[in-house]
Formats: C-alpha cells, structure tokens, sequence
C-alpha cells in the first residue's frame, strides 16, 4: 500500500476536541462532519484538504476524548494519512477502524514542510520527501493493519474475510 500528498503540518497536542469541536458530534454524515474538521486550529483546512493531503502532527496526536468522529472527520475531508511523532492509543486505533492510514515517526515535525510532497510505502515504512529528495525509515504497520487498511476499515475488512469462507 503505497500514498503520496501534499503536507500541512500541526504541532503537539493536537486533541479530539480541536480535530473535529464536540459541538458537532450531533451530526452522523461523515460529509457533514469533514465540513469542520481541524477547525479549532484552522478554519479554512476542510478547503484545503478537499484535494487531498498529508497531515503530519508532533507528540500525541489525537489525544482527548475517544471520539470516533475525530478521524472521520480528517478522511472525508480528504486527509489520505496521519503522520505524526506519536499518536494517543484511542486515536490511532480509531483511525485503523475507519480506514485512515496512521504511521509514527520520530522527527517527522522538523524533517518535513508545510507543502512538501511526500510519498509513503506502508509496506515497508518508507516515508520520502520528494520535494526534499530525503528518505525517512518508519516503522512498518503489521500486515493486519495494512490489511484494514487496504480494504477501507475494519468492517470492510471483515467483510471481506467472512465472504472468503
């Protein structure tokens, strides 16, 4: 599984409550709910993610409350994957459920830009920053999760598998 995207960066800290503001909760369209995502730090990023990007973050991105809607609302805004320095559990689990690719890595704040282009190889935990013509080694997910990842979230992931017995 491979992706590449446009970078906007964030810094520490960034919880629940700033990805997607609990007055919003109400609303059950994932459409609906990436019209305010990221707005407690940027009001204009669901314009800006239309396109797609990556967002990269620093320590413990995604922190705060369990909210499910968090990484909903990134990836109908249009975030292909979250980059970050290290991500609260909660979140990182609730963005493999729903299909929103995560990946850790030490230094990624100060290695990467604000529009750099970057490609990323889940398979191998290859982070490049094409615009920078630099290599990053991550991690690698475990085949499980690319798997999740790969069929769209957990449910399609299921899905699948009990349509294949």
């Amino acid at each position: 599984m491979k992706l590449n995207g446009t970078v906007i960066k964030f810094g520490d800290n960034v919880n629940t409550d700033v990805i997607l503001p609990g007055k919003y909760l109400v609303l059950t369209d994932p459409l609906e709910l990436a019209k305010h995502a990221m707005e407690g730090l940027d009001v204009d990023f669901p314009e800006k993610a239309k396109k797609g990007l990556i967002l990269v973050g620093g320590k413990n991105f995604g922190c705060g409350s369990s909210r499910e809607q968090a990484p909903l609302a990134l990836k109908y805004a249009g975030v292909k994957c979250v980059l970050a320095e290290s991500f609260a559990r909660i979140f990182f689990r609730n963005a493999i459920n729903i299909g929103l690719p995560v990946i850790e890595y030490k230094g990624i704040l100060a290695a990467i830009s604000n529009g750099d282009e970057i490609a990323i190889d889940f398979e191998t935990g290859t982070i490049q920053n094409v615009s920078k013509d630099k290599s990053f080694q991550a991690a690698m997910l475990p085949r499980f999760i690319i798997e999740i990842l790969a069929d769209g979230g957990l449910i399609e992931n299921l899905r699948r598998r009990l349509n294949k017995k």
